[in-house]
Formats: C-alpha cells, sequence, structure tokens
C-alpha cells in the first residue's frame, strides 16, 4: 500500500515552517522528518516515519505557494545564517551564493528541497 503524505502549500512560509509542515504530515502532530538539510535527506532515506518495506509519496498541494515563500528572499536568509555559521575560509564563497540570491539568481530554498526529494526518493514527489 502506498502512504501518501501531503505537504499543504500555503502552511510553507518559510524553510523552518516546512520542518513542522513535512513533520506533521509523514509523523502526525509535532512530528520530526528533519529540521535542516542533511537531516532531511537522512530522513527521506528510511527508518524515521518513511515505510521501510513499502512505497510513498510526498503531495505538495498548491506547490507554487511555496516556491513562492522558499524563493530568493528565505535563500539569502537562510545563506547568511549559514554564512555567520561557516567556517571564516568558507566565507567569502557562501557570501558569493547570497549576492546572486539577492540578485534573484541561482537555486532557492524551495529548489534546494525538491532536489533532496528527486535524489533521496525518485518518482515519489507530486508537485500540484
Amino acid at each position: 500500500m502506498t502512504a501518501t503524505y501531503v505537504i499543504e502549500g500555503r502552511e510553507v512560509t518559510s524553510l523552518d515552517r516546512f520542518w513542522q509542515v513535512i513533520g506533521e504530515a509523514v509523523n502526525g502532530p509535532g512530528g520530526y522528518f528533519g529540521t535542516n538539510l542533511d537531516a532531511f535527506a537522512d530522513c527521506l532515506s528510511g527508518g524515521f516515519g518513511t515505510p521501510d518495506d513499502a512505497d510513498f509519496v510526498i503531495e505538495w498541494r498548491d506547490h507554487e505557494a511555496s516556491r513562492r515563500a522558499l524563493g530568493h528572499a528565505e535563500t539569502v536568509r537562510q545563506l547568511r545564517l549559514r554564512r555567520d555559521r561557516a567556517h571564516p575560509a568558507n566565507r567569502t564563497a557562501v557570501q558569493a551564493r547570497i549576492d546572486r540570491a539577492a540578485a534573484g539568481q541561482g537555486p532557492t530554498v524551495f529548489d534546494w528541497l525538491v532536489e533532496i526529494i528527486e535524489e533521496k526518493a525518485p518518482g515519489r514527489l507530486r508537485l500540484e
């Protein structure tokens, strides 16, 4: 039997809110399914609420609302947080990514999430 995990796109207003929405979609109220990109990728690999031996689908409804909320402005915000925690030798590279995102260029947070889902759970994402 295929499990369907539904993300209501209008509820995703930031990356922090995405972690809450996906956690609850997969594991119920207060559920966990990652709180950073690496943990999310690990969760998609199985053993953290996704069925180990069954199919699942992530149905991202009204994904365009999420795409807007997780666009370049949110990307800049996330990259600034990353820059502030980065080793000094890496800050210039992160700043270059911030500059691109601030100019409306390059991948967004939404793109990062879709890429992770497609890599770790190929064919299991439905954008609606």
